[in-house]
């Protein structure tokens, strides 16, 4: 599954540390997803999508 978390997060100017700290998840994990290497779950990747107040499919594309 791809993602444009890293394009959002950098166009909002939060480093993967802020990020992480909005969310309650810790830096690696924001980098493992958007390196494609872990794929959120379902109440994270909601809570991704309502940071940046868009949707899940928005964020996150099945290829």
């Amino acid at each position: 599954m791809r993602n444009d978390l890293r394009e959002r997060r950098e166009a909002a100017g939060l480093s993967q540390a802020a990020m992480g700290e909005a969310l309650g998840v810790s830096r690696q994990t924001i980098n493992s997803i958007e390196n494609g290497k872990y794929d959120p779950s379902l109440p994270l990747a909601f809570a991704i999508a309502s940071h940046f107040a868009t949707t899940i499919e928005e964020i996150f594309h099945v290829d």
